[in-house]
């Protein structure tokens, strides 16, 4: 939901915003889940969603109709139907509930303000009293201070349905060690789920922010230590030279991000392994759990795109903790491969690609 959360944050800020809804409630299967919101201008466009695009044409539709005393919450089935004139769930098999409310108030500008600083990088928690029973709408917002708050699900009603939480996190940061022409694809992947993308490199000639437009920085830099990398980020390292890419290694390892992946041959790998584990003063054990390699999900396929597709994929199924099959290298196999291909070093600094 990154990407939509810029959508509707853009769409706000243009300054003609209407009505803006949000999905507090489902019962049984929906396609979206409880904290999708769907912004509504005056002129019909919108920004977001809170369904499929079967409820979208008839929300944006009635919207303005629908809040013109106020919050209001409207439930949709989303049951298929062939009797009925028309199916707005297309059998997605869940009723959903829908808060709407009206651009202007200061309940709604809080969370607009709200959603506008988690796009900047501050974590916050927002309650909002549902407008039932006769009830008004209300809308809490408070700083989650701890540095790496545990995610709040946004399904958190009170025993008596009149409350929706949730927490608004930033967005996963994706720092990219690498700058080469694989890269590329990456970065704009990684844009579309809304992720903000920091390209690093020592070379200036490829570091350049034209050949990566989608990034939220691009930097020419020697050492990682002054980019306070955190347990919320995730690391590609993917340089193609051998000497970048263990400095980052031994620069990053201990600030254990949720993701470190290393692009690479096998054997590669397993140099620069090993070689990490002398520099920091680690076991074998230590590194290896920190890092994946091969880097990305094993989802078949050949060139850069399928490569950044099985990055992608795999830091956000890490973030979600949907990891699956993920290819680790273990202690025994760094040693094994080097007993076998041996234990001399790349002395490349750029590899033939």
């Amino acid at each position: 939901m990154m990407r939509e959360r810029r959508q509707i944050v853009e769409l706000w800020e243009r300054g003609d915003a209407e009505a803006l809804v949000t999905l507090v409630r489902v019962e049984g299967s929906s396609y979206r889940r409880t904290g999708a919101r769907l912004l509504v201008a005056a002129n019909g466009d919108y920004a977001g969603s809170i369904s499929g695009g079967c409820l979208e044409a008839e929300v944006v539709r009635k919207a303005k109709w629908l809040v013109r005393e106020g919050a209001t919450i409207q439930r949709y089935s989303t049951l298929f139907d062939d009797t009925a004139e028309i199916p707005y769930g297309l059998g997605c098999g869940g009723t959903v509930n829908l808060l709407l409310e009206p651009a202007g108030t200061p309940e709604f500008e809080r969370l607009m303000e709200a959603m506008r600083s988690s796009l900047r990088g501050e974590t916050l928690f927002v309650e909002t009293g549902l407008p039932i029973v006769g009830t008004a709408l209300y809308r809490i917002v408070q700083s989650v201070k701890t540095a790496f708050p545990s995610r709040v699900s946004s399904d958190c009603h009170s025993d008596s349905g009149n409350t929706f939480c949730e927490t608004l996190e930033p967005p996963q940061r994706l720092f990219v060690f690498g700058a080469g022409d694989d890269a590329r694809p990456v970065v704009r992947m990684a844009s579309l789920l809304g992720w903000s993308v920091i390209v690093v490199d020592a070379r200036p000639q490829w570091a350049r922010a034209e050949r990566f437009p989608e990034a939220e920085r691009v930097l020419v830099l020697p050492v990682a230590d002054d980019l306070h990398i955190d347990s919320r980020d995730a690391v590609a390292v993917m340089t193609h030279s051998y000497e970048q890419d263990r400095a980052w290694l031994a620069a990053v390892l201990p600030h254990s991000p949720r993701y470190l992946g290393l692009l690479g041959a096998r054997h590669r790998s397993a140099l620069l392994v090993s070689e990490a584990a002398v520099l920091l003063g680690w076991t074998l054990e230590r590194v290896c759990a920190g890092i994946f390699a091969p880097v990305g999900l094993d989802l078949g396929g050949d060139g850069a795109e399928a490569i950044a597709l099985s990055i992608v994929a795999e830091i956000q199924a890490c973030r979600e903790g949907k990891l699956g099959a993920s290819r680790r290298m273990a202690p025994e196999t760094v040693m094994a491969l080097i007993a076998k291909e041996g234990a001399s070093r790349y002395v490349q600094t750029q590899c033939a690609l």
